[in-house]
């Protein structure tokens, strides 16, 4: 009997073992910094259309900073709060108008959540999964902010600026 428990015991940490190692084998679609570039360069491009200025930044899936870039005139604080609509983002896997709408409709627990409600975060979707976010901040209007990340965000469709 001594000899089957040790036997036993090794066969599930084997059985274990081999199943983490299925899921760290796993790919997944990520943004890189040129896919982060693409979608800044299509924020940009919309931005320099209506001759105004916007912070723009890119966020991976989990939320760190990729890219940020800075078109004059905009306000200092833009570079951190369109950091943080790009994080809110790519963490919710939503747009930042969903939640910033539902606080206006009452639901202000919402604003002890770690986030920035606001319009002008928008998921960067390659091939349907969520690869990361971008957030504006800075342009003449929320809606003008929103604008502006929606360019971006669709800057990624059908291009292979994401690595796998």
């Amino acid at each position: 009997m001594r000899g089957i428990v040790p036997g036993l015991i090794a066969l599930s940490f084997s059985t274990a073992a081999g199943s983490a190692a299925a899921q760290v084998t796993q790919t997944r679609a990520i943004i890189t910094l040129e896919g982060a570039k693409v979608v800044a360069a299509a924020a940009a491009a919309e931005a320099k259309k209506g001759n105004e200025g916007a912070s723009i930044a890119v966020v991976d899936d989990g939320g760190n900073l990729v890219y940020l870039e800075r078109i004059q005139p905009t306000f200092p604080m833009g570079a951190t709060i369109s950091t943080e609509k790009a994080r809110t983002a790519a963490l919710f896997q939503k747009p930042t108008k969903i939640l910033e709408d539902a606080i206006v409709a009452g639901r202000t627990p919402l604003l002890n959540a770690w986030s920035a409600p606001l319009n002008g975060g928008e998921p960067v979707l390659v091939g349907g999964q969520v690869v990361g976010a971008i957030g504006v901040s800075g342009a003449s209007s929320a809606a003008r902010d929103a604008a502006i990340a929606l360019a971006g965000a669709a800057a990624l469709n059908g291009k292979s600026s994401a690595s796998r």
